[in-house]
């Protein structure tokens, strides 16, 4: 090969390592921006029942700050039906760009809303109405920021799509710092006055940065090749529903081990009696260890396919977890703590790696956004947003600090099942 051909060869692959990388940046700051802001509204749910949700029991107020952080999911299916067709017929760019400004709009009435000291009742229905917003943005935003990223490069498409769930791992870093920082560097009235509205201003910060540059991101060759469905909603529910139902149950594990890690600081606030900061911590580390190693499971799962990694990962949660909970409920104390979210977190960032580009492999390229939005969206519908609550509802009858375990238990049994089931379809 000559000089110039060389060269020539070198600056396109710069190039395209250029435009992965602006890519991935696109998507990923956009996706941590949706769920941070949901996923903040759970790490200070103890004082926003306080605030929007005052009860005469500690508990009951508690659930009912839960309960309304589930409410925002009975959204994400409509959501997903709504922004996922939109994607599959208008295309993944403009489906990113609206998702992130309905996200922004739900997070503005959180930031400003008055509490129920000030507006009586209105302010509960006030974040009740900013988290149905929220959920109805984040039940198209798996499908779009899915499929975008699996359509990159179909031989690096584990690489390519794990990023959708390493972005996560950044919400996690974000929500929990401002955990720490708020809990460390405020006292509680401050906490209760005007703290807890700093990270939802954070995230109106950033919403602009994420829109101008999900603007600036052109459509994939595989969407534009793959030309307009006629009905992409029929088309999945209809010839495609065994798919959907493989896709539903995969995410079931990793949506509640998600939102058990989510409940952790809580949990431990209240159920182990460990400090806030320490919790928020630990918890930090967690979404460090998510971003660190979900890409690099989704890079192995290039190699040596995503079922294999995954199994095994289901496994080993479905028993150990149980296990892992007990020394730490009989040893309670930060060091514990540390030690089972660093193991759960890292199994899980085994299962996370491969799962969104299995799921994307499951649907062709002219449904795959409404294929991914619908089976996530139930999943995450109905075993992810009322995790918190049924855990605390489960420890509240149960009495057994064990509740999150079982749980966790629960998931992994479905998902292997679900994982038998891709397996059966064809996929590795």
């Amino acid at each position: 090969m000559s000089a110039i051909a060389e060269s020539r060869t070198g600056g396109l692959a710069a190039g395209h390592r250029r435009t992965s990388a602006r890519t991935i940046v696109a998507v990923s700051i956009g996706n941590a921006l949706e769920w941070f802001d949901l996923v903040v509204y759970g790490f200070l749910a103890l004082t926003i029942a306080k605030l929007f949700f005052p009860a005469d029991s500690e508990t009951a107020s508690q659930l009912l700050t839960l309960g309304t952080f589930g409410v925002s999911f009975f959204m994400r299916p409509l959501g997903s039906i709504v922004l996922g067709a939109y994607a599959d017929r208008m295309g993944r760019k403009r489906a990113l760009t609206l998702s992130v400004s309905l996200m922004m709009l739900g997070t503005l009435l959180i930031a400003i809303a008055p509490t129920y000291a000030t507006i009586g009742v209105a302010a509960p229905v006030l974040l009740v109405a900013a988290r149905l917003i929220q959920g109805f943005s984040a039940g198209g935003e798996f499908g779009s920021a899915t499929a975008f990223l699996a359509e990159q490069d179909p031989a690096r498409r584990g690489l390519y799509a794990s990023w959708q769930l390493a972005s996560q791992g950044v919400t996690t870093i974000l929500a929990s710092g401002f955990g720490v920082l708020l809990n460390t560097a405020l006292t509680p009235e401050q906490l209760a006055g005007w703290g807890w509205r700093l990270p939802f201003l954070f995230g109106l910060l950033i919403g602009p940065v994420a829109i101008y540059i999900r603007n600036q991101l052109e459509e994939t060759e595989e969407f534009r090749q793959a030309g307009e469905p006629q009905s992409p909603l029929r088309q999945t529910l209809v010839a495609q529903m065994p798919r959907v139902l493989v896709s539903f149950g995969l995410v079931i594990l990793g949506t509640i081990a998600a939102y058990t890690t989510l409940f952790m600081p809580s949990f431990a606030v209240r159920q182990l009696g460990i400090a806030a900061s320490y919790s928020f911590a630990a918890t930090l580390v967690v979404g460090v260890i998510q971003l660190v190693f979900v890409p690099i499971f989704g890079a192995l799962s290039d190699r040596v396919g995503r079922i294999p990694i995954m199994t095994a990962a289901a496994v080993v949660l479905l028993l150990g977890v149980i296990p892992c909970f007990v020394w730490l409920t009989r040893a309670p104390a930060p060091e514990t703590l540390l030690a089972v979210l660093i193991l759960f977190a890292l199994v899980a960032a085994a299962y996370f790696g491969p799962t969104a580009a299995l799921m994307a492999e499951l649907f062709p390229t002219c449904t795959r956004g409404t294929g991914l939005s619908i089976s996530y969206s139930f999943a995450v519908t109905i075993f992810g947003g009322f995790a918190p609550f049924i855990i605390a509802w489960l420890i509240a009858q149960t009495g057994s600090n064990l509740a999150p375990a079982f749980y966790v238990t629960f998931g992994a049994a479905l998902s292997l099942l679900a994982l038998f089931g891709a397996r059966a379809l064809g996929a590795r």
